[in-house]
């Protein structure tokens, strides 16, 4: 789906990675990002969600919490991140961002809410009372005093199986009053996930009941005296969502694949944000009528029914559909050590051929290098690092 949208308004990085690769400079099995696209992406962004007031802080884990993806971010003027997990929290310090929100979507172990509180993360969502006294004892024990958002959910709400959690929303005052009595930490406002979600039948992205859930427990919050609090509602964040965001009372978004533009969207129409990533392999061996390309990274999010896979093929840089291959890949219950490339159709792959795949990646549940690369469109790439997926550098090739 996202290769269609890279050829047409993105060639340039397609062709870039096949040079890159074929002068022995990338390795296989590497999620790369156009950084400068990624940048404007972010600048872009950032000036539409502040003219909204929202706070933004960028999601990295998609692209594997990539130093230079960070950079990027920064540079176009977004220079606070949400941590998935302490692992993302970590990586995104040392890569020079802020903490702007821990603890959602994981929730942070017990035995690492002092590293947590070590990060001065601006926000921190729990799931629980009992987190909640986590989160405040470890700032507490550092001299701070921490601002804490409240996961919430009620009858009806939209999750994905394996994130339930939170307080019940109609509960939402006895909360607020718990959590402001804790030392070390302090009540600041409510969050849920996802608030938005893309409707492959209508083909267009709508609110979940559960953005609705934030704003009845706002309007419960204002009742009792509490309308200056934050609304955190994330999820399939765009430029072109935000204005709903404001429109529903919410305060903070925080965008992921919209800043290398894959949020299934991207796919259907063209947005502000140029799609700023791709997956490149390489032609291992043949065997029975397939080519077999290196995996490791061919993990899709599957935001999407099942459609055609396809991937340029190639030798020599090129983004042509002359150069388009149809593409299997293992289920997602097998080791992706492969994919197998077709020989049927019009492309004759041989070893060492560059495979260039367009797909909504999350690079942080594979192992795949993420490689950054500026001078895409001034025609000077530059890679400026090859990482692993919790964004320390590799020794590539060893």
């Amino acid at each position: 789906m996202f290769l269609d949208v890279l050829r047409r308004r993105n060639p340039r990085f397609i062709e870039t990675a096949i040079a890159l690769h074929q002068a022995g400079q990338v390795p296989a099995n590497a999620l790369m990002i156009d950084l400068d696209a990624v940048e404007a992406n972010a600048r872009r962004f950032k000036a539409e969600a502040d003219r909204l007031g929202l706070a933004t802080f960028a999601m990295t884990k998609q692209v594997g919490r990539s130093s230079s993806f960070c950079g990027a971010v920064k540079r176009g003027g977004i220079d606070e991140v949400v941590a998935v997990d302490m692992a993302c929290a970590i990586a995104c310090h040392r890569a020079g961002m802020a903490i702007g929100h821990l603890g959602h979507l994981t929730q942070i172990p017990r035995f690492e809410a002092t590293a947590g509180a070590k990060l001065s993360p601006r926000f921190w969502t729990v799931f629980s009372e009992t987190k909640a006294r986590e989160a405040a004892a470890a700032a507490r024990a550092l001299g701070r005093d921490q601002a804490l958002l409240a996961r919430i959910h009620a009858d009806g709400d939209t999750f994905y199986r394996g994130h339930e959690g939170g307080f019940e929303a109609d509960d939402i005052g006895r909360v607020a009053d718990a959590l402001d009595r804790l030392e070390g930490g302090h009540f600041a406002g409510i969050t849920t996930f996802p608030a938005l979600l893309f409707d492959p039948e209508r083909r267009r992205v709508a609110p979940t009941p559960n953005l609705r859930t934030l704003e009845r427990a706002a309007e419960t919050l204002a009742r009792a005296g509490r309308g200056a609090i934050e609304i955190n509602a994330p999820g399939t964040t765009s430029t072109v969502t935000l204005q709903a965001l404001a429109d529903a009372g919410v305060t903070q978004c925080e965008p992921g694949n919209g800043l290398h533009g894959t949020t299934p969207l991207h796919a259907i129409e063209d947005l502000p944000e140029l799609p700023a990533t791709l997956y490149l392999s390489e032609i291992s061996h043949l065997h029975g009528g397939d080519a077999y390309c290196f995996g490791g990274g061919l993990y899709i999010d599957p935001v999407f029914p099942d459609y055609q896979l396809r991937a340029i093929v190639s030798d020599t840089p090129t983004s042509s559909e002359a150069a388009l291959a149809d593409v299997e890949i293992p289920p997602p219950s097998a080791i992706d050590y492969y994919g197998m490339v077709s020989c049927a159709g019009p492309v004759s792959p041989k070893p060492g051929d560059s495979v260039v795949f367009g797909f909504r990646a999350q690079a942080f549940v594979t192992r795949c290098f993420v490689v950054g690369v500026s001078g895409v469109t001034s025609g000077e790439p530059k890679v400026e690092s090859i990482e692993n997926g919790f964004g320390q550098s590799m020794d590539w090739p060893g």
